[in-house]
């Protein structure tokens, strides 16, 4: 080896038989004794340091090397910056650099990714896709595209094109496996894991400690969809085996303790639970998850300590955090964290008493959205439909007359109107629930749809039905909006014609060539089957639920059949009924009564009876007043009285 240390280190790079990274360190570090100032011995240490996962030394580095070493090492500082996970500096490092080479442009994406910034990443590899000079970087970038389209599946805001064709790698089927998971269909993403973890363990680019590394993350993605698909023993038994094999990546070993203590259904002790819990969020220091995981993670540690009766902490510790966010928010963590203190604040309260507690704390933070679907909520559990309705209509109110941008987009944000409009139809009031789905369409046509995305389709669907030339234009306009942000979708290109064919039927002609055809839509459907079993029609909101008439029914409801009436057998038409035939018979004029009793209680009664005697006396100063004659003295005296003989 040449005495020079520097002609020492170059010796050492050309040569391609040595990759230890210590000894290009060493002999970097003995160059730079020689000459502080070589640049080369200085770029060298710091590839060897990140090489050796040493990335803050690699940044301190950098620092002693000065402006020159800085200006040569973008990419290098960045890279750190990314690994030891300071995604602000290594942002900001990546704007001040200008023109980005392709090295820049991976790690922008990534940096992108890592902040949950997934509409930047998934831009930079589009861009990168279309770029000519792809070479071997196709298949790294085809597999990170998927991976980012994953997360913006989970996020809400976007669509993941699944291609199954082509999942020829296990990082294909993991990454089109997880959108399956963000969209629910659980049977299709373990069906892609598994294959994923055939294609792993089938692999020959990889070693064994490599493809130990790599199963690790798809057997927890297994667990987690067997845990969802209700298959408690198979998620617990893989979360065991993968905390007894043991892994160096923190963010594994978090979510797989998380998961496992979930479903360990031996532990009910509420006190043993909260224990457990503050042990594995020590852990969670150093983790580098993604927001909605680390979101979650935090509002179980909530829950638990809630459970733990730790409610005046639950309360200081939920309203600090409360008092700096911006009110009202869209954010689920804001928002969770507006149910967990709500919760605090009326623990123990019994269920009629909890409504008016929750209302007393929403006339102090009247802009908390959270805490107005809480009480919300109590009330439709309560089964107080209406009170629950014009909660949320007084709520809505008041965020629509703010002016802020936040406010608005909380007032129209997807979940709050669908919420609104279900419970108005509930009601029965069909036409507000239009009128809020017109304002929320003429909301979100002017801005990026976004999570907004299945608003806008159910809006355009319920335009489509009015007769209205504003409102069907106002259904174009979103149907138009969704065809462009969603790469044309079938029901966006359905909609734009059935808006248009009226208004601008040449318009609506370029959009009919992006409809499938009728025979791919009917291809499956068997006609006579369907005729068979005929036009199936709802009942109506009104109607109560009838139960299926059966034989027994049947028999019951001939019995209960009413005879026909008839008439006598000597009825005359000719002849006039009798005028008495609908009064009693003892109150007839033909009635005659048989025996003594009968004919002396005729006689007392006014009808048929004899009439008494009766005189007018005149009174002084004029008038008179009947009254009864006394019998004759004669008369009483033919009585005789029954004697003894």
């Amino acid at each position: 080896m040449p005495s020079d240390p520097a002609a020492a280190l170059s010796a050492l790079l050309r040569s391609s038989t040595i990759h230890d990274h210590e000894e290009y360190l060493k002999a970097a570090n003995a160059a730079l004794k020689a000459n502080k100032s070589d640049i080369t011995s200085q770029h060298t240490r710091v590839v060897a340091l990140l090489s050796l996962d040493r990335f803050e030394d690699a940044v301190r580095a950098i620092g002693e090397g000065g402006d020159r070493l800085a200006e040569q090492c973008v990419l290098e500082k960045t890279y750190a910056f990314y690994k030891i996970g300071k995604l602000e500096e290594a942002t900001a490092l990546l704007e001040s650099a200008g023109d980005k080479d392709r090295g820049l442009e991976h790690l922008a994406a990534q940096v992108a990714y890592r902040a949950d910034r997934f509409g930047d990443a998934i831009q930079i590899y589009d861009r990168l896709a279309r770029s000519e000079d792809l070479g071997d970087e196709e298949n790294d970038v085809t597999i990170n595209r998927r991976a980012v389209a994953a997360q913006m599946v989970w996020q809400g805001v976007g669509v993941q094109e699944v291609d199954e064709d082509d999942l020829d790698t296990f990082e294909l089927c993991y990454n089109v496996a997880c959108a399956h998971i963000a969209r629910g269909n659980f049977d299709k993403a373990s069906e892609l894991l598994q294959r994923a973890a055939r294609l792993c363990d089938g692999s020959d680019e990889l070693t064994d400690e490599d493809k130990q590394a790599e199963m690790q993350p798809i057997l927890a993605q297994q667990a987690y969809v067997y845990a969802k698909l209700g298959k408690t023993k198979e998620a617990t038994d893989l979360y065991k085996s993968l905390s007894q094999a043991g892994t160096e990546d923190q963010d594994l070993t978090l979510v797989v303790g998380n998961n496992q203590s979930i479903l360990d259904a031996e532990t009910t002790n509420p006190f043993l639970v909260q224990r457990k819990a503050d042990a594995l969020s020590q852990k969670a220091h150093n983790a580098k998850l993604f927001k909605y995981q680390s979101d979650i993670l935090a509002r179980n540690s909530l829950v638990v300590d809630l459970n733990a009766q730790k409610v005046d902490g639950i309360s200081k510790r939920t309203a600090g955090s409360l008092s700096k966010a911006q009110m009202p928010s869209t954010q689920a963590s804001n928002n969770s964290l507006s149910v967990l203190n709500a919760a605090a604040g009326a623990h123990g309260l019994s269920e009629g008493e909890l409504p008016r507690k929750l209302q007393d704390m929403l006339r102090k933070s009247s802009d908390d959205l959270g805490l107005a679907l809480t009480i919300v909520q109590v009330q439709l559990k309560q089964g107080k439909i209406g009170a629950a309705l014009s909660t949320l209509e007084a709520f809505l109110a008041r965020l629509e007359a703010k002016e802020e941008a936040h406010a608005k987009d909380a007032r129209f944000s997807p979940g709050v109107v669908a919420l609104n409009v279900s419970l108005m139809r509930n009601q029965g009031r069909e036409a507000s629930a239009k009128t809020e789905l017109v304002k929320s369409a003429r909301y979100w046509k002017d801005r990026p749809a976004g999570f907004a995305t299945a608003l806008l389709r159910e809006a355009g669907i319920e335009l489509l039905r009015s007769s209205s030339s504003e409102e069907l234009d106002l259904a174009g306009s979103a149907f138009e909006k969704l065809f462009k942000e969603n790469h044309g979708t079938h029901i966006a290109a359905a909609g734009l014609v059935a808006s248009l064919a009226t208004s601008d039927p040449q318009k609506a002609e370029q959009y009919i060539g992006q409809l499938p055809a009728v025979n791919d839509l009917i291809g499956a459907v068997d006609v006579k089957s369907l005729i068979a079993t005929g036009v199936a029609s709802l009942p109506k909101l009104s109607a109560a639920p009838k139960r299926r008439a059966t034989d027994d029914d049947a028999d019951t409801k001939a019995a209960k059949k009413r005879r026909k009436r008839k008439l006598p057998e000597n009825y005359d038409p000719n002849k006039t009924p009798d005028p008495e035939r609908w009064l009693p018979l003892r109150d007839r004029s033909s009635y005659r009564p048989k025996g003594k009793k009968g004919k002396k209680k005729v006689a007392e009664s006014t009808q048929g009876g004899v009439a008494k005697e009766e005189e007018k006396l005149g009174l002084v100063g004029g008038g008179d007043v009947k009254v009864e004659r006394a019998p004759a003295a004669g008369a009483a005296s033919k009585k005789k009285k029954k004697g003894k003989k």
